[in-house]
C-alpha cells in the first residue's frame, strides 16, 4: 500500500482532483471570472463570484466526466502545486548557485550564474509541476466518490461555495 492510499490522502486527493474539474468547467463558462479552490478530506471550497446552479452543474459535470475516463481533468495548469515546484527548483538553484560564495562581491559575481540557473529551473519545473499533480496531490480516478451537498457561504466579502463529498 502506496502512502497516497492512506484513507485521508486519497480523499484530498480525489476532492482535489474534483476541485480541478470544476474548476476547468466553469473557467470554460466564466473566462473573466477569478476562480480558486481549496481542497480537504470532507470535500472543497470553491472562491468566485459564479451561481450556486453553476456550480452544482460544474462539479455534477467535472464528476461524471471523471468517472467516464477523462482523468486529465484532475490536473490544473493554475494550481498551488505548479507554483511550488517552480518555487522549489528555481530556489535550491539559486542556492547552488551561491554556494561557497565568500562575500558580498562573490556573490554579486555569481548572479548572472543564479539568475541562468533560476531561469533553466523555471523552464524545468513547467513540466514538473503538472506531473506532481497527476502523480502525488490530485487524483483523476474518483473511486465511487459522491457529492452531498453545495452550499454557498460568504467569507466577508468574498463570495464562495463549500461541496461536500463522501466515497
Amino acid at each position: 500500500m502506496s502512502i497516497l492510499d492512506i484513507p485521508i490522502l486519497s480523499r484530498i486527493r480525489r476532492n482535489h482532483g474534483l476541485e480541478h474539474a470544476t474548476l476547468t468547467i466553469l473557467s470554460q463558462r466564466f473566462p473573466c471570472h477569478r476562480l480558486a479552490g481549496y481542497s480537504f478530506p470532507a470535500g472543497f471550497f470553491l472562491l468566485g463570484d459564479v451561481p450556486t446552479e453553476q456550480v452544482r452543474d460544474a462539479v455534477v459535470q467535472g464528476l461524471s466526466r471523471m468517472n467516464n475516463g477523462e482523468r486529465t481533468l484532475a490536473v490544473h495548469p493554475n494550481c498551488g502545486t505548479n507554483y511550488i515546484v517552480a518555487g522549489f527548483v528555481a530556489g535550491a538553484l539559486a542556492w547552488l548557485g551561491m554556494l561557497g560564495a565568500k562575500d558580498k562581491r562573490d556573490k554579486v559575481e555569481r548572479l548572472p550564474l543564479v539568475i541562468t540557473l533560476v531561469i533553466l529551473g523555471l523552464l524545468v519545473s513547467q513540466p514538473l509541476g503538472p506531473k506532481i499533480q497527476e502523480c502525488i496531490t490530485t487524483s483523476g480516478d474518483p473511486q465511487g466518490m459522491s457529492v452531498v451537498d453545495i452550499s454557498p457561504l460568504r467569507f466577508g466579502r468574498f463570495p464562495l461555495h463549500r461541496v461536500i463529498t463522501q466515497g
